[in-house]
């Protein structure tokens, strides 16, 4: 029986998901028994025009993690999906638009002007900008587009299958592998991972309808080991946050960050996240309520760390 041909490609997205692709460990001879890897430029000399040269659907399964920032990862988006015959969006970057989604909160110059000349440790006085081509003595040079918006993987190609997390956790990763290794994919469309309800559903600790005064960041408190940490005031976002994971960070004392996604029939994780931490607040007055919600940081960045280009608001209206 002929080896299945995988590829796994890296757009807009930190590199974790290629360290949570080899956290199968010993699982990584039973992957190269079954699969040969054509495509992954993190790891093997492969060029884009090895895979320009590959026919349509030669390749069976590619794991593309991270967002869609610029003109070239849209490229390889779509150069992938005509490849691959099936196509699975990898970690949180590329099932949601990730952390590299929140520069949606922005629009393409501001992020330019932070970046190349307001930091304290840029020194650019000509205040010189990316361009996407430049005339030099030796031909012309250029760079891909820099998109104003960040996009989710399937907000650009059509995807077969999610795989959320950031990175996934081990065991949801070779979920998605042994379906593929056996011949026994799910549904198409459907998110790959040990458990459709809320990571409170794999989380040990004690809900006792708690009441909160006062919001903390995690330096603040050492919370109660047994308690739910949203009670004790840390915005954890378990409720609203797609289980399967095993809650490794509440049982780390470190509350949830959302990064499975949202639970099944769960349209905006942020909006869902932001009803659970009103219900927790413990007054009726509108000013005490408006001073306990100001002890949050970022509300923004918190509500919506991995979720902003995929939500219902999907970027900031900027004039």
């Amino acid at each position: 029986m002929p080896k299945l041909k995988l590829a796994l490609y890296w757009a807009s997205s930190c590199g974790g998901c290629e360290i949570g692709q080899l956290q199968i460990g010993t699982k990584l001879l039973q992957l190269a028994a079954v699969a040969d890897i054509v495509f992954w430029p993190v790891a093997i000399d492969v060029k884009y025009k090895d895979v320009e040269a590959m026919p349509d659907k030669s390749i069976d399964v590619c794991l593309f993690n991270g967002s869609i920032r610029t003109s070239e990862q849209e490229h390889m988006a779509k150069m992938l999906r005509d490849k691959s015959n099936v196509l699975i969006s990898y970690g949180a970057c590329a099932c949601n638009g990730g952390i590299p989604g929140l520069a949606n909160f922005y629009n393409r110059d501001m992020i330019f002007n932070r970046a190349y000349i307001e930091t304290p440790s840029t020194d650019n006085a000509g205040k010189t900008m990316p361009q996407t081509s430049f005339q030099s003595p030796q031909g012309v040079l250029t760079l891909p587009e820099f998109y104003e918006t960040v996009r989710s993987l399937a907000q650009t190609v059509d995807v077969d299958y999610f795989v959320p997390g950031c990175p996934p956790e081990e065991r949801t990763t070779w979920l998605a592998l042994e379906a593929l290794i056996e011949g026994k994919l799910p549904p198409k469309g459907t998110v790959i991972s040990n458990n459709v309800k809320a990571v409170c559903d794999d989380c040990p600790r004690k809900k006792n309808v708690k009441k909160v005064k006062s919001f903390y960041r995690t330096f603040q408190m050492v919370p109660e080991p047994e308690t739910c940490l949203l009670e004790q005031g840390l915005i954890c976002a378990g409720i609203a946050t797609r289980g399967g994971c095993g809650a490794p960070c509440p049982q780390a004392n470190m509350p949830c960050t959302g990064c499975y996604g949202a639970p099944e029939g769960v349209i905006d994780q942020g909006a869902h996240l932001l009803g659970a931490v009103a219900s927790v607040i413990d007054s009726t007055d509108p000013d005490e309520i408006k001073s306990i919600i100001d002890n949050i940081s970022d509300p923004a960045g918190t509500f919506y760390r991995y979720s902003l280009p995929v939500s219902l608001l999907r970027r900031a209206k900027i004039k």
